[in-house]
């Protein structure tokens, strides 16, 4: 095939006044279709039921951004036989027929990338950096999808036995469930459902309950793209409805699931038990978060560490699987370090997303209690130097301040679970090597990074530090589709590795044939 390289797509540049502008004309557009009704599908059909549920907007809770169709027994029993039907014929496509399909999707979203992201600023509370973020990352999973899917059309290489012919190819697994979390709506969505379905699996999505108005848009530009009928089929609802449904279905190959460790573990235990009518072992793919770390030593660039802190920490609002919730920091440098990280913090403006704030509201009122619960016991804890509490000026949404908690134990709730909120504990290290340890001291292990000038720390560092994905001398969010694989290990999840170029494979099986001649 013809298909150009693989490009990652850009970001905007919101500091052009065209840009901005067109964001803003986004905007409006898009909060003049707020409040409407988005079916489930299935099979290609548009599916009603008689029981709704809002989607409401973080930075304004008396917005509702939209009403999605609520599934139950019936609607999950109609989805798993479209997707049955569907993969009869999907699984025979050719490979690079199905990659086509991809790209003309790609095409599609990008040409209404800007009226993706007004949904997401909407739906998320995600400011326009974050937004657009969001958008080209889900443009990226499908392009680099359809053409990481193409070699594995071919045989692997085997090596040869005289008077033998020996293939073995890799074909797809069957009908899979596809449960994405609400932070990354789009691109986290998109990427778990194109990559089996590339490879010739057909799909049930269960979007989070927090942020399902942006699926229903996805599956517009699914059907605008023509694929076929049940190969993507979108089932909106209560977690409580769906999820162990879904998963016990005895139809289900494999799940695919982002979000919680509680939640992760659950689908991994319930999936191993084999449902009667059930012929085979089902596979989960799971990306469970992380209490992500960065290590800042006495040999670090200040100035950049700082930057660095301040950008993994607040993006987003903290509400990133990888954003840093542990700054551990060398005694020797902690004044100096935290002097320029608070100057930094402090200019972070809190407020509404359409108005493009720095810090916005964090996605729900039960994510606003569970953080408010850390930062109650937070002044038991060390000492809260920037923060604290409700933004109470910043508008009627849940808003939180960027908070940040100086002097953690490294043993403290705050050092050791996640809050997932703008939550910094900083916890001072004695030296390299006790900086290590307390990285190291935690169940997790997603992100982390680290500050230094030190090529022997450096090198160390690429071998001790317990993270999926490592980053030295620059910010440890923000992974690139085939540029930075992504996925950890421990708690924090199977290590998928998602945009990379094993991915594909986690979604297929092998076959060998020999024939003696």
């Amino acid at each position: 095939m013809a298909f150009e390289p693989f490009r990652n797509e850009p970001f905007t540049d919101f500091t052009d006044e065209a840009a901005a502008a067109a964001y803003r004309q986004a905007l409006n557009d898009v909060r003049g279709r707020l409040g409407g009704r988005w079916p489930l599908v299935i099979g290609g059909e548009r599916v009603t039921t008689d029981r709704w549920l809002p989607s409401l907007d973080p930075c304004d809770p008396d917005t509702v951004v939209g009403e999605v169709a609520m599934a139950g027994a019936d609607e999950i029993e109609r989805a798993m036989e479209a997707a049955t039907a569907a993969y009869a014929d999907w699984s025979r496509w050719p490979m690079p027929s199905r990659a086509r399909a991809l790209v003309r999707l790609a095409a599609i979203m990008r040409r209404r990338k800007l009226e993706f992201c007004a949904w997401e600023t909407f739906e998320a509370g995600k400011n326009w950096r974050e937004a657009d973020a969001d958008v080209a990352e889900a443009i990226d999973f499908l392009e680099y999808y359809a053409r990481e899917s193409l070699a594995l059309a071919e045989p692997l290489a085997t090596h040869h036995w005289q008077g033998e012919e020996n293939i073995t190819t890799l074909q797809p697994m069957g009908v899979g469930v596809v449960i994405p979390p609400w932070n990354f709506l789009l691109a986290i969505l998109v990427g778990t459902v194109a990559a089996p379905v590339a490879v010739g699996n057909t799909v049930v999505v269960k979007p989070s309950p927090a942020t399902p108005v942006i699926a229903g848009l996805f599956m517009e530009c699914v059907e605008e793209a023509g694929l076929p009928p049940g190969v993507i089929n979108l089932l909106t609802g209560a977690d409580a409805d769906l999820g162990d449904a879904l998963v016990d279905d005895r139809r289900t190959r494999f799940i695919n699931f982002t979000g919680s460790v509680p939640t992760g573990t659950r689908i991994h235990e319930r999936a191993a038990k084999v449902q009667e009518g059930q012929r085979f072992v089902k596979r989960t793919m799971l990306e469970m978060g992380g209490k992500d770390a960065l290590i800042v030593d006495e040999t670090a660039e200040l100035d950049l560490a700082a930057d660095a802190v301040v950008a993994s920490a607040f993006s987003f609002n903290g509400q990133k699987c990888s954003a840093l919730s542990r700054l551990i920091v060398v005694d020797e440098v902690h004044d100096a370090l935290m002097e320029r990280v608070l100057e930094r913090a402090r200019r972070l403006q809190v407020g509404s997303a359409a108005e493009n704030a720095d810090v916005t509201a964090v996605i729900t009122q039960r994510q606003f209690d569970r953080i408010t619960t850390y930062l109650e016991a937070a002044p038991e804890q060390g000492r809260v130097v920037l923060g604290g509490g409700r933004a109470k000026d910043a508008g009627p949404g849940w808003f939180i301040q960027p908070t940040i908690v100086d002097d953690v134990a490294a043993d403290a709730p705050l050092a050791r679970e996640e809050v997932f909120g703008p939550v910094l504990a900083v916890v001072r290290a004695r030296d390299f090597e006790h900086a290590v340890e307390i990285f190291n001291s935690v169940d997790y292990g997603l992100t982390g990074g680290l500050i230094s000038r030190s090529r022997e720390r450096i090198e160390r560092a690429r071998s001790e530090l317990e993270a999926g994905n490592l980053y030295i001398n620059r910010k440890i969010t923000g992974a690139l589709v085939g540029v930075q694989p992504f996925g950890g290990f421990k708690l924090s999840g199977t290590n998928s590795k998602a945009g990379g170029p094993d991915y594909l494979r986690l979604f297929m099986e092998a076959k060998t044939v020999t024939e003696r001649f």
